[in-house]
């Protein structure tokens, strides 16, 4: 009877005890579980940004691009302005230089 009585105890006792610990790794698993959601939620979002970002970087670049073929142009441009602008004044001295023997020889004349 005693035996009976110890084994039934014994038994109950087991059984509170894992029931108990059930539960405690029941609910340990749910906030695991709302964890482990909430941060696929971040991961996406985070992931949908690093996509925003990404297109406007490429656009960034593109236009970056774009920016740099201009300003060669008219780099290009400029060495182009510059060189005629040495040759007007090389004109511009040669006819000065000219214009003043002229007046030399219309001096001398009179």
């Amino acid at each position: 009877m005693f035996f009976e009585w110890s084994l039934l105890t014994l038994l109950s006792i087991a059984s509170i005890f894992l029931f108990v610990k059930m539960f405690y790794f029941k609910s340990i698993t749910a906030k695991e579980q709302r964890s482990n959601d909430l941060m696929k939620l971040t991961l996406q979002e985070a992931e949908i940004l690093i996509r925003k970002y990404q297109v406007q970087l490429q656009r960034a670049l593109g236009n970056v691009d774009i920016l740099s073929e201009e300003l060669t142009k008219m780099r290009n441009e400029i060495k182009v302005l510059k060189s005629r602008n040495s040759k007007h004044r090389m004109e511009t001295d040669r006819l000065n230089n000219k214009i003043k023997q002229l007046e030399s020889r219309i001096d001398a004349l009179l």
